[in-house]
Protein backbone atom coordinates (compact mmCIF):
# COMPACT_ATOMS: atom_id res chain seq x y z
CA UNK A 1 0.00 0.00 0.00
CA UNK A 2 2.59 2.39 -0.40
CA UNK A 3 1.94 5.27 -2.18
CA UNK A 4 -1.43 5.20 -0.92
CA UNK A 5 -3.07 8.29 0.25
CA UNK A 6 -4.89 8.39 3.72
CA UNK A 7 -6.72 11.05 5.52
CA UNK A 8 -6.48 11.42 9.25
CA UNK A 9 -9.62 13.13 11.44
CA UNK A 10 -9.01 13.86 14.79
CA UNK A 11 -11.42 16.04 16.89
CA UNK A 12 -10.25 16.26 20.76
CA UNK A 13 -11.19 16.93 24.22
CA UNK A 14 -10.52 20.67 23.72
CA UNK A 15 -13.08 20.96 20.86
CA UNK A 16 -11.51 23.71 19.29
CA UNK A 17 -11.84 22.01 15.54
CA UNK A 18 -11.64 19.32 12.90
CA UNK A 19 -7.89 18.57 12.98
CA UNK A 20 -7.31 17.13 9.04
CA UNK A 21 -4.16 15.27 7.48
CA UNK A 22 -3.49 14.14 4.17
CA UNK A 23 -0.93 11.47 4.75
CA UNK A 24 1.63 8.58 2.39
CA UNK A 25 3.00 6.04 4.40
CA UNK A 26 6.49 4.43 3.11
CA UNK A 27 7.11 1.39 4.71
CA UNK A 28 10.13 0.35 3.78
CA UNK A 29 11.11 -3.20 2.47
CA UNK A 30 10.22 -4.62 6.42
CA UNK A 31 6.57 -3.34 5.57
CA UNK A 32 6.71 -2.45 9.64
CA UNK A 33 8.24 1.14 10.00
CA UNK A 34 5.75 3.41 8.63
CA UNK A 35 7.36 6.53 7.52
CA UNK A 36 4.81 9.17 7.47
CA UNK A 37 4.88 11.59 4.25
CA UNK A 38 2.38 14.63 5.16
CA UNK A 39 1.38 16.28 2.16
CA UNK A 40 -1.13 18.35 3.21
CA UNK A 41 -2.95 19.79 6.71
CA UNK A 42 -6.24 21.75 7.73
CA UNK A 43 -7.85 22.70 10.29
CA UNK A 44 -11.57 23.79 10.50
CA UNK A 45 -12.85 25.48 13.54
CA UNK A 46 -15.91 24.33 15.82
CA UNK A 47 -18.90 26.51 15.73
CA UNK A 48 -19.80 27.66 18.84
CA UNK A 49 -22.92 26.19 18.73
CA UNK A 50 -22.05 23.09 17.87
CA UNK A 51 -18.96 23.33 20.51
CA UNK A 52 -21.97 24.19 22.98
CA UNK A 53 -24.05 21.13 22.24
CA UNK A 54 -21.20 18.61 22.60
CA UNK A 55 -20.48 20.42 26.04
CA UNK A 56 -24.10 19.86 26.89
CA UNK A 57 -24.13 16.13 25.93
CA UNK A 58 -20.74 15.44 28.92
CA UNK A 59 -24.12 14.91 31.38
CA UNK A 60 -27.25 13.64 30.72
CA UNK A 61 -29.35 15.54 29.16
CA UNK A 62 -33.13 16.19 28.10
CA UNK A 63 -34.02 13.86 24.84
CA UNK A 64 -30.34 12.52 24.93
CA UNK A 65 -30.76 10.14 22.55
CA UNK A 66 -32.26 12.37 19.77
CA UNK A 67 -29.63 15.23 20.80
CA UNK A 68 -26.75 12.82 20.54
CA UNK A 69 -27.92 11.42 17.23
CA UNK A 70 -28.41 14.84 15.38
CA UNK A 71 -25.23 16.31 16.50
CA UNK A 72 -23.47 13.02 15.36
CA UNK A 73 -24.34 13.95 11.89
CA UNK A 74 -23.92 17.60 12.24
CA UNK A 75 -20.36 16.46 13.09
CA UNK A 76 -20.45 14.22 9.96
CA UNK A 77 -21.25 17.41 7.96
CA UNK A 78 -18.62 19.52 9.49
CA UNK A 79 -16.20 16.27 9.02
CA UNK A 80 -16.97 16.08 5.43
CA UNK A 81 -16.81 20.00 4.74
CA UNK A 82 -13.43 19.61 6.28
CA UNK A 83 -11.73 16.75 3.77
CA UNK A 84 -13.55 18.22 1.24
CA UNK A 85 -11.73 21.77 1.99
CA UNK A 86 -8.15 19.62 2.19
CA UNK A 87 -8.71 18.12 -0.88
CA UNK A 88 -10.02 21.10 -3.13
CA UNK A 89 -6.55 22.69 -2.05
CA UNK A 90 -4.76 20.17 -2.94
CA UNK A 91 -6.56 19.66 -5.87
CA UNK A 92 -6.90 15.92 -5.88
CA UNK A 93 -10.45 14.05 -6.13
CA UNK A 94 -12.07 11.55 -3.09
CA UNK A 95 -11.34 8.94 -5.28
CA UNK A 96 -7.83 9.08 -4.91
CA UNK A 97 -8.17 8.02 -1.46
CA UNK A 98 -8.09 5.05 0.05
CA UNK A 99 -9.31 5.87 3.47
CA UNK A 100 -10.30 8.38 5.70
CA UNK A 101 -9.33 7.01 9.56
CA UNK A 102 -11.69 9.23 12.31
CA UNK A 103 -11.74 9.53 15.61
CA UNK A 104 -14.82 10.61 16.14
CA UNK A 105 -16.11 13.00 18.97
CA UNK A 106 -15.92 11.40 22.67
CA UNK A 107 -19.20 11.95 24.63
CA UNK A 108 -18.67 9.47 27.03
CA UNK A 109 -15.65 7.32 27.98
CA UNK A 110 -16.17 4.86 30.76
CA UNK A 111 -13.82 1.99 30.03
CA UNK A 112 -14.65 0.43 34.08
CA UNK A 113 -18.06 0.46 32.52
CA UNK A 114 -17.25 -1.54 29.53
CA UNK A 115 -17.96 1.32 27.21
CA UNK A 116 -17.11 4.15 25.33
CA UNK A 117 -19.27 6.56 22.98
CA UNK A 118 -17.26 8.43 20.02
CA UNK A 119 -20.33 10.23 17.73
CA UNK A 120 -19.72 11.46 14.27
CA UNK A 121 -21.82 9.29 12.36
CA UNK A 122 -19.16 7.67 10.13
CA UNK A 123 -22.10 6.10 7.33
CA UNK A 124 -22.66 9.81 6.75
CA UNK A 125 -19.33 10.81 6.43
CA UNK A 126 -18.41 8.08 3.83
CA UNK A 127 -22.17 9.08 2.18
CA UNK A 128 -20.94 13.03 1.88
CA UNK A 129 -17.17 12.38 0.67
CA UNK A 130 -17.15 9.00 -1.14
CA UNK A 131 -14.33 8.04 0.58
CA UNK A 132 -14.07 4.53 2.74
CA UNK A 133 -14.69 5.75 6.47
CA UNK A 134 -12.57 3.61 9.09
CA UNK A 135 -14.14 4.87 12.81
CA UNK A 136 -14.97 3.26 16.34
CA UNK A 137 -11.48 2.54 17.23
CA UNK A 138 -11.87 2.13 20.65
CA UNK A 139 -14.39 -0.37 21.17
CA UNK A 140 -12.77 -3.55 20.12
CA UNK A 141 -9.84 -2.71 22.70
CA UNK A 142 -12.86 -2.34 25.41
CA UNK A 143 -14.76 -5.19 24.59
CA UNK A 144 -10.91 -7.61 25.07
CA UNK A 145 -10.98 -5.72 28.52
CA UNK A 146 -8.86 -2.68 27.65
CA UNK A 147 -8.55 1.08 28.30
CA UNK A 148 -9.61 1.86 24.89
CA UNK A 149 -7.25 4.84 24.99
CA UNK A 150 -5.19 6.19 24.28
CA UNK A 151 -4.42 4.77 20.76
CA UNK A 152 -1.73 6.42 19.54
CA UNK A 153 1.71 5.16 21.94
CA UNK A 154 1.52 2.55 19.03
CA UNK A 155 1.74 4.80 16.19
CA UNK A 156 4.37 7.08 18.66
CA UNK A 157 6.40 3.59 18.65
CA UNK A 158 6.53 3.62 14.92
CA UNK A 159 7.46 6.15 14.32
CA UNK A 160 9.24 8.08 17.09
CA UNK A 161 11.13 5.00 19.16
CA UNK A 162 15.15 5.37 19.36
CA UNK A 163 17.21 2.70 20.04
CA UNK A 164 19.93 5.59 21.00
CA UNK A 165 17.50 7.47 23.68
CA UNK A 166 14.30 7.10 26.11
CA UNK A 167 12.03 9.38 24.75
CA UNK A 168 9.07 10.88 26.41
CA UNK A 169 6.08 11.53 23.88
CA UNK A 170 3.86 13.94 25.91
CA UNK A 171 0.48 14.69 23.81
CA UNK A 172 -1.02 17.58 26.26
CA UNK A 173 -5.18 18.40 24.75
CA UNK A 174 -7.90 18.61 26.22
CA UNK A 175 -6.42 15.94 28.08
CA UNK A 176 -3.04 15.34 28.50
CA UNK A 177 -1.22 11.40 28.27
CA UNK A 178 2.02 10.36 27.88
CA UNK A 179 4.15 7.53 25.62
CA UNK A 180 7.79 6.19 27.09
CA UNK A 181 9.37 4.99 24.55
CA UNK A 182 12.45 3.06 25.96
CA UNK A 183 15.89 2.72 24.39
CA UNK A 184 15.21 -1.29 24.75
CA UNK A 185 11.78 -1.31 22.98
CA UNK A 186 9.63 -1.57 25.70
CA UNK A 187 6.48 1.39 25.53
CA UNK A 188 4.22 2.95 28.55
CA UNK A 189 1.20 4.83 27.55
CA UNK A 190 -1.29 6.36 29.73
CA UNK A 191 -3.26 9.94 30.19
CA UNK A 192 -1.36 11.60 32.69
CA UNK A 193 -4.91 13.81 33.73
CA UNK A 194 -6.48 17.40 32.67
CA UNK A 195 -4.33 18.51 29.53
CA UNK A 196 -6.01 22.04 28.66
CA UNK A 197 -9.16 21.37 29.40
CA UNK A 198 -10.01 22.91 32.84
CA UNK A 199 -7.98 26.23 32.06
CA UNK A 200 -10.03 26.48 28.89
CA UNK A 201 -13.32 26.44 30.78
CA UNK A 202 -12.11 28.50 33.46
CA UNK A 203 -11.16 31.32 31.16
CA UNK A 204 -13.65 31.08 28.91
CA UNK A 205 -16.18 31.92 32.46
CA UNK A 206 -13.64 34.36 33.23
CA UNK A 207 -12.92 36.17 30.20
CA UNK A 208 -14.63 35.55 27.26
CA UNK A 209 -11.38 33.33 25.54
CA UNK A 210 -11.76 30.21 24.20
CA UNK A 211 -8.03 29.05 25.73
CA UNK A 212 -5.45 31.17 27.75
CA UNK A 213 -2.58 32.09 24.88
CA UNK A 214 0.77 31.09 25.65
CA UNK A 215 -0.29 31.05 29.23
CA UNK A 216 -0.78 34.87 29.78
CA UNK A 217 -3.08 35.55 31.59
CA UNK A 218 -1.94 32.41 33.74
CA UNK A 219 1.51 34.27 34.25
CA UNK A 220 -0.54 36.97 36.12
CA UNK A 221 -1.19 34.77 38.94
CA UNK A 222 0.22 32.70 41.73
CA UNK A 223 -0.21 29.12 42.45
CA UNK A 224 -2.89 28.43 45.54
CA UNK A 225 -0.85 25.58 47.18
CA UNK A 226 -3.66 24.29 49.07
CA UNK A 227 -5.86 24.10 45.95
CA UNK A 228 -3.19 22.12 43.94
CA UNK A 229 -2.23 19.84 46.77
CA UNK A 230 -6.31 19.56 46.88
CA UNK A 231 -6.20 18.69 43.10
CA UNK A 232 -3.49 16.08 42.99
CA UNK A 233 -4.82 13.97 46.07
CA UNK A 234 -7.33 13.15 43.06
CA UNK A 235 -6.94 9.28 43.40
CA UNK A 236 -6.71 9.16 39.29
CA UNK A 237 -3.33 10.02 40.01
CA UNK A 238 -2.26 7.70 42.03
CA UNK A 239 -3.36 4.71 40.23
CA UNK A 240 -0.85 2.86 38.19
CA UNK A 241 -1.39 2.32 34.33
CA UNK A 242 -3.32 0.92 32.50
CA UNK A 243 -5.67 4.00 32.69
CA UNK A 244 -7.56 6.73 30.78
CA UNK A 245 -9.48 9.42 31.55
CA UNK A 246 -11.58 12.62 30.31
CA UNK A 247 -14.44 14.61 31.16
CA UNK A 248 -15.99 12.27 32.86
CA UNK A 249 -14.12 12.62 35.97
CA UNK A 250 -12.34 16.23 35.41
CA UNK A 251 -15.00 18.90 34.25
CA UNK A 252 -16.28 21.92 35.70
CA UNK A 253 -18.00 19.90 38.82
CA UNK A 254 -14.88 18.37 39.77
CA UNK A 255 -13.44 21.65 39.71
CA UNK A 256 -15.51 23.16 41.64
CA UNK A 257 -15.83 20.35 44.18
CA UNK A 258 -11.83 21.67 44.70
CA UNK A 259 -12.56 24.86 45.05
CA UNK A 260 -14.57 24.24 48.09
CA UNK A 261 -16.70 27.92 47.89
CA UNK A 262 -13.02 29.12 48.64
CA UNK A 263 -13.16 32.87 46.78
CA UNK A 264 -9.67 32.77 45.10
CA UNK A 265 -8.59 35.14 42.55
CA UNK A 266 -9.47 33.77 38.81
CA UNK A 267 -6.39 34.46 37.41
CA UNK A 268 -4.76 32.54 40.82
CA UNK A 269 -7.34 29.48 40.18
CA UNK A 270 -5.93 29.96 36.10
CA UNK A 271 -2.02 29.49 37.32
CA UNK A 272 -2.76 26.76 39.62
CA UNK A 273 -4.98 24.57 36.93
CA UNK A 274 -1.49 25.33 34.67
CA UNK A 275 0.84 23.85 37.28
CA UNK A 276 -1.52 21.46 37.93
CA UNK A 277 -1.09 20.01 34.11
CA UNK A 278 2.65 20.19 34.61
CA UNK A 279 3.00 18.25 37.98
CA UNK A 280 0.33 15.52 37.00
CA UNK A 281 3.02 15.09 33.98
CA UNK A 282 5.89 15.50 35.91
CA UNK A 283 4.85 13.10 38.50
CA UNK A 284 3.62 10.36 36.10
CA UNK A 285 6.98 10.58 34.01
CA UNK A 286 8.55 10.19 37.45
CA UNK A 287 6.51 7.34 39.07
CA UNK A 288 5.50 5.51 36.10
CA UNK A 289 8.01 6.10 33.53
CA UNK A 290 11.88 4.85 32.97
CA UNK A 291 14.49 7.04 32.93
CA UNK A 292 13.98 9.99 30.49
CA UNK A 293 16.94 11.61 27.52
CA UNK A 294 14.63 13.65 26.29
CA UNK A 295 10.75 14.73 25.91
CA UNK A 296 8.44 15.93 23.38
CA UNK A 297 5.24 17.99 23.23
CA UNK A 298 2.67 17.77 21.48
CA UNK A 299 -1.25 18.48 20.85
CA UNK A 300 -2.25 22.58 21.66
CA UNK A 301 -0.57 22.65 24.91
CA UNK A 302 2.61 22.44 23.20
CA UNK A 303 2.48 25.82 22.14
CA UNK A 304 1.65 27.06 25.74
CA UNK A 305 4.91 29.46 26.93
CA UNK A 306 4.41 29.23 30.16
CA UNK A 307 3.44 25.17 30.51
CA UNK A 308 6.25 24.36 28.39
CA UNK A 309 8.61 26.94 31.00
CA UNK A 310 7.41 24.91 33.87
CA UNK A 311 7.73 21.49 32.56
CA UNK A 312 11.32 22.38 31.32
CA UNK A 313 12.12 23.46 34.68
CA UNK A 314 11.13 20.45 36.27
CA UNK A 315 12.12 17.87 33.66
CA UNK A 316 15.77 19.67 33.51
CA UNK A 317 18.31 18.96 32.76
CA UNK A 318 16.28 16.35 30.50
CA UNK A 319 15.81 18.08 26.80
CA UNK A 320 12.63 19.35 25.73
CA UNK A 321 11.47 19.82 22.45
CA UNK A 322 8.05 20.22 20.22
CA UNK A 323 7.79 17.01 17.98
CA UNK A 324 8.46 19.18 15.08
CA UNK A 325 12.25 18.52 16.20
CA UNK A 326 11.38 14.48 14.88
CA UNK A 327 10.14 15.45 12.07
CA UNK A 328 6.24 15.75 12.38
CA UNK A 329 4.34 18.86 13.10
CA UNK A 330 3.16 19.55 17.25
CA UNK A 331 -0.74 20.25 15.59
CA UNK A 332 -0.81 17.11 13.81
CA UNK A 333 0.25 14.07 15.99
CA UNK A 334 -2.99 12.93 16.34
CA UNK A 335 -4.59 13.51 12.96
CA UNK A 336 -1.69 11.58 11.52
CA UNK A 337 -1.92 9.23 13.86
CA UNK A 338 -5.43 8.27 12.39
CA UNK A 339 -4.94 8.34 9.17
CA UNK A 340 -2.28 5.47 9.83
CA UNK A 341 -4.67 3.31 12.28
CA UNK A 342 -7.02 3.58 9.16
CA UNK A 343 -4.31 2.07 7.02
CA UNK A 344 -3.45 -0.55 9.78
CA UNK A 345 -7.31 -1.66 9.82
CA UNK A 346 -7.51 -1.68 6.31
CA UNK A 347 -4.43 -3.85 5.74
CA UNK A 348 -6.04 -6.21 8.70
CA UNK A 349 -2.88 -5.35 11.08
CA UNK A 350 -3.40 -5.05 14.59
CA UNK A 351 -2.80 -1.51 16.12
CA UNK A 352 -3.17 -1.45 20.04
CA UNK A 353 -0.56 -2.19 22.48
CA UNK A 354 -2.35 -4.11 25.16
CA UNK A 355 0.87 -3.52 27.13
CA UNK A 356 -0.74 0.17 27.34
CA UNK A 357 -4.20 -0.36 27.13
CA UNK A 358 -4.60 -3.62 29.26
CA UNK A 359 -6.77 -5.67 26.42
CA UNK A 360 -6.43 -9.34 26.52
CA UNK A 361 -4.51 -9.36 23.35
CA UNK A 362 -3.45 -7.11 20.02
CA UNK A 363 -6.45 -6.53 18.24
CA UNK A 364 -7.19 -4.85 14.76
CA UNK A 365 -9.05 -1.51 15.44
CA UNK A 366 -11.91 -0.09 13.65
CA UNK A 367 -15.48 -0.56 11.83
CA UNK A 368 -15.00 -0.29 8.23
CA UNK A 369 -17.66 1.72 6.32
CA UNK A 370 -17.16 0.80 2.83
CA UNK A 371 -17.77 3.56 0.08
Amino acid sequence: MAGELFIGLMSGTSLDGVDVALVTFNEGQSNEVPAPNVLATHLLAYPQTLRSQILALQHPTENELEVTALTGNMLAILYADAVHQLLANMQISPDKITAIGCHGQTIRHRPEMQFTLQIGNAALLAELTNITVVADFRSRDIAAAGQGAPLVPAFHQAIFANQLESRAIINIGGIANITYLSKNNSVIGFDSGPGNMLLDAWIKQHMGLDFDADGAWASTGKVIAPLLSAMLAEPYFASPPPKSTGRDLFNDAWLTKKLSGENYQPQDVARTLLELTAQSIYNALLVDCGEVDSAYLCGGGARNTLLKIRLQAMLAPTKLDITDALGIGADWVEAIAFAWLAKQCIQQKTANLPQVTGAKGARILGAIYQH
